[in-house]
């Protein structure tokens, strides 16, 4: 298929005054009774840039957002790239050591919080978990009811709208427009530098090939603190002119009458979230769900009875298998002329614009068919890491290649077929868990000399996190106490299901801890 070419907006709020100034009644935001049309977004967002701009918040200032999914979120974003910040973006599952590490590491200037959200006062475990943020200036609930939003709202009114609408103009596609949190391949949580051109290009994209338009009803399920959530949702819909409903608190049990009250006509999710309506589909009080146009589905494999049974039962226009990474934005999807052979068994071919290979150990390209790390070039590769030269390296090479950690398969036509994960990552009900950031936090368990972390198979929720851990010298561990503690200051994903004490850990010839070792006795 032929894709359009992105609009030649160069920065997202140049694109956002485009869309409202022709476009400004299309309704883009729809959650509760919350309604915004283009030129309604547009407007709040340039007063929260002018409150921004009020503390102080200059061009390339980071803004950390610490909320669901709500309309306030999606006017807080589109107004901190007014003002020329970057944003961080926080999730809402961290608790105060994981938000603390990643504020410290970005240096944000202005926190963005949904006080009190799910009962959680997320600045009191911030404040709690200790540790200086020296950066951090300003702490604000984005509930507009609170006073500190009030507050904050007031003082926008001290600069002026051509002022602000100055610094909205003055943004180059190649500043940075986002850092998002990644632990990569080595675990350790890092901020992946994304600036607006390639933002704008490598979502225009995906949005042609899911063909969304003016007019679709699409709920935004993943995070806005995921790169998902918040490219291919808050930022696609306004790039498209579709309508976001932000989902806060995703209740599977609610699905169908999601789809059914709402008209929705693009979802995206994995696997088992489409099987569930199938299930409901089946049952005798099924309900209307023919709104439902195109299925996004971002999964290694797709199992070809799935495909097979939503197209046969819903009649969709398409169903697109993708892949992607926060380091690599989008990397390759499936084509509406595919097979469902394709569809079911790849994440088809690279988008316009980016380029794979499958390489081996030594960097050599590997014959079709062979297994090999993937790596990515393009457009679409971030520029690095945020403050970390060193890890930047390790994952872009000179020649501006992405290695990705990714293990996967090349066909004759160019389709993407993921074998393997990355090393030690295990994926907890959908979340990507990596062992050596829970390691790090484990270490700061009391009592905790030594952890080891692996995943394990798990009926219920595909893989769970182990731990294997060495107490202090002197010191007497209890692992249900280990787990308590991980529950009060770990997301609940990456919290290990089991605890397992050792006198040490195993370590082979080279010294360094032997994980197959534990997988092995894990097994047994």
């Amino acid at each position: 298929m032929d894709l359009q070419p992105v609009p030649a907006w160069g920065t997202i709020p140049r694109m956002l005054r485009d869309q409202a100034a022709h476009h400004g009644e299309v309704e883009v935001v729809v959650a509760g009774e919350t309604r915004l049309t283009l030129a309604e977004l547009r407007q709040r967002a340039s007063d929260v840039a002018r409150g921004l701009m009020a503390l102080g918040v200059g061009p390339g200032d980071r803004v950390a957002v610490w909320a669901p999914n709500t309309p306030e979120w999606v006017v807080a974003a589109y107004g901190i790239w007014d003002a020329g910040a970057v944003i961080t973006p926080l999730s809402t599952r961290f608790k105060g050591i994981e938000a603390g590490d990643l504020l410290r590491k970005g240096g944000a200037k202005v926190l963005l919080v949904a006080e009190g959200f799910m009962g959680t006062s997320y600045l009191a475990m911030l404040e709690e978990s200790g540790g200086d943020l020296p950066e951090l200036e300003h702490r604000i609930d984005l509930s507009p009811t609170s006073p500190s939003w009030q507050k904050f709202i007031e003082g926008a009114a001290t600069v002026s709208a051509e002022e602000s609408e100055a610094r909205a103009l003055a943004i180059g596609p190649d500043d940075l427009a986002e850092i998002m949190a990644t632990s990569g391949t080595t675990g350790k949580p890092k901020g992946v530098m994304l600036h607006h051109v390639q933002l704008l290009r490598g979502y225009w994209d995906w949005a042609e090939i899911v063909t969304l338009k003016e007019g679709d009803h699409y709920p935004i399920i993943a995070p806005f603190s995921h790169g998902f959530g918040i490219n291919a949702g808050l930022l696609a819909c306004v790039l498209r002119r579709a309508t976001m409903m932000p989902i806060a608190l995703f209740q599977p049990n609610e699905l169908m009458e999601l789809i059914e009250r709402n008209r929705i006509s693009i979802l995206a999710g994995a696997p088992p979230m489409f099987f569930k309506i199938l299930d409901e589909l089946a049952g005798p009080d099924a309900r209307d769900v023919g709104s439902l146009r195109v299925l996004i589905c971002g999964a290694a494999a797709v199992p070809a009875d799935l495909i097979h049974r939503l197209n046969d039962r819903l009649g969709l226009e398409r169903m697109i298998n993708a892949y992607g990474l926060m380091e690599g934005t989008v990397v390759s999807m499936t084509r509406p002329e595919d097979p469902v052979s394709v569809i079911a068994g790849s994440t088809g071919r690279p988008v316009p614009g980016v380029s794979v290979r499958v390489v081996d150990d030594e960097g050599k390209d590997v014959a079709v068919g062979d297994p090999g790390e993937i790596f990515v070039g393009g457009y679409g590769v971030m520029r690095g890491y945020w403050r970390d030269e060193d890890k930047t390296a390790e994952a872009v090479d000179s020649d501006g290649w992405l290695h990705t950690g990714d293990i996967g398969t090349l066909d004759e036509l160019g389709n993407v077929s993921i074998v393997d994960r990355k090393k030690e990552m295990f994926i907890v009900s959908g979340f990507n868990t990596y062992p050596a950031e829970v390691e790090g936090l484990l270490l700061r368990c009391p009592g905790v000399a030594q952890a080891s972390v692996i995943g394990v198979p798990d009926e219920r929720q595909g893989e769970v996190g182990w731990a294997y851990v060495v107490a202090k010298p002197g010191q007497a561990l209890d692992p249900d106490a280990v787990i308590a503690w991980s529950r009060d200051n770990m997301s609940n994903y990456k919290v290990p299901r089991r605890v397992i004490l050792l006198d040490a850990l195993p370590v082979n010839a080279n010294g360094k801890i032997d994980k197959p070792a534990l997988h092995a006795q894990a097994a047994q």
